[in-house]
């Protein structure tokens, strides 16, 4: 498979009436296959979080030079920066970073840094540093299909999203690992000697169970 571009032209589900997991279908190999018969332009989200490393894997292995997009807000840990250096390596990752329009540093200076997140200034925090970088990413490169690492147990707001929801501009959303609960990762993991983080921050959630809004995302970008 050749590495994809990004593209004016917006690619379109081959058949769209059929996006609708098939009952039955449960494994995450027979998901992403069953998505990528399905799409022209996939892309694979990540933000190198604990166990990211099984869905990286599962996902390449299957569809080798799928851009994987990553928003790194500059906010990350060392240990977040080193592992997403090690995966991406490992796995031959194409890795598209997309990072916010104001530097870490320039923040730091004139705005104080991170915002509380009872802070009035969180929800523009939120907006610049991961849903703005996204969002371009999603313009430029205008997926038919988003692969996304989210997870059943995470949240009542993911579960209820299941394996296969509708993103951005009619993009089909599909979470291969939805059922799986953490010790399925770590298994995952083991077993393709596979590298993992446990050092991750995310600043604009501040807990795992809160969201940032990418997920919220549906419609109008």
């Amino acid at each position: 498979m050749s590495t994809p571009k990004p593209v004016d032209n917006i690619p379109v589900l081959r058949d769209r009436q059929e996006a609708v997991l098939p009952a039955g279908l449960e494994q995450p190999e027979d998901i992403i296959a069953w998505a990528l018969d399905r799409a022209e332009r996939p892309i694979l989200s990540t933000n190198f979080r604990p166990h990211t490393a099984a869905i990286l894997h599962l996902v390449t292995r299957a569809c080798p030079g799928i851009p994987v997009i990553w928003v790194d807000s500059g906010y990350n840990t060392p240990a977040t920066y080193r592992y997403a250096e090690e995966i991406t390596r490992q796995l031959a990752l194409n890795l598209q970073v997309y990072m916010p329009k104001v530097s870490v540093a320039r923040r730091t200076a004139v705005f104080g840094g991170v915002p509380g997140l009872t802070d009035p200034r969180h929800a523009e925090f939120t907006r610049e540093v991961k849903l703005e970088p996204f969002e371009r990413a999603l313009r430029e490169w205008k997926p038919d299909v988003w692969f996304t690492g989210i997870r059943a147990e995470q949240n009542d707001f993911r579960r209820s999203l299941g394996v296969v929801s509708r993103g951005p501009s009619g993009t089909l959303k599909v979470a291969p690992l939805h059922h799986w609960p953490s010790v399925d990762l770590e298994n995952h993991i083991h077993r393709y000697q596979l590298p993992d983080n446990s050092d991750y921050v995310d600043p604009t959630k501040g807990e795992d169970r809160l969201e940032c809004g990418l997920q919220f995302l549906g419609s109008g970008i």
